[in-house]
């Protein structure tokens, strides 16, 4: 007599679908881009991934962990290669730049991520280390680090910002005559808006520039 045959194990979809941290930051950058960061809770998390909450917080237990996920998937894009590499201002300038052309895309995360403790995000702390060392390295005094990183990430955010402005966010309308002096210098500007951001950065960021080297070069002497 030929054995029973056992029926095959079916094959279906999970009930829910699969959570991984790339989905769950993807998740909550699409939450705070398009809904607000108010809304950007662990329930709104799990109504967008389509899970359950218990599911959730069986992969995030919290919503920090979810903000460390998002500070460290969007400072990646930040190049800070040059420290080690390139003489110190050159280093710093490419940091800035990339760090305020990678929040341009992600304005909507700087109220989150200028104010959100770096404790126990993995990324985040080696780039303040590798910029901390580069400016050791240059000569930097210990206390001038730290305040020569806020100033830059301070800059950063700011130029993010303008990055995005509109073009006519300076246009005095009917009321040039109250501002002439203001409003002729509005038209000396580049046009294009993108433009005149990047020359109003460039403006700020030589000028912070040239402002460390010569405190430097005064430290030395």
């Amino acid at each position: 007599m030929a054995p029973a045959r056992t029926a095959p194990r079916r094959r279906g979809r999970p009930t829910q679908p699969v959570l991984s941290p790339e989905r769950i930051t993807d998740a909550a950058i699409k939450i705070v881009t398009t809904r607000g960061y108010p809304h950007l809770t662990m329930t709104e998390l799990a109504r967008e991934l389509k899970v359950s909450a218990s599911a959730l917080y069986n992969h995030a237990p919290s919503k920090r962990e979810v903000l460390i996920r998002v500070q460290d998937r969007i400072n990646r894009g930040i190049d800070c290669s040059g420290f080690g590499t390139l003489p110190w201002d050159e280093a710093l300038e490419r940091w800035a730049r990339s760090y305020r052309n990678c929040y341009a895309q992600h304005t909507a995360m700087i109220p989150i991520m200028a104010v959100l403790p770096v404790a126990n995000s993995p990324h985040t702390l080696q780039m303040y280390e590798t910029v901390a060392r580069g400016l050791a390295d240059a000569g930097f005094e210990q206390a001038w680090i730290v305040n020569t990183i806020v100033a830059v990430e301070s800059l950063v955010f700011g130029a993010a910002y303008d990055a995005t402005a509109p073009a006519d966010i300076f246009d005095p309308g009917d009321l040039a005559e109250l501002a002439p002096v203001f409003s002729e210098a509005v038209r000396a500007r580049p046009a294009e808006a993108r433009a005149a951001a990047d020359a109003a950065f460039d403006v700020a960021l030589t000028a912070m520039l040239d402002g460390f080297r010569a405190r430097l070069a005064a430290a030395r002497g």
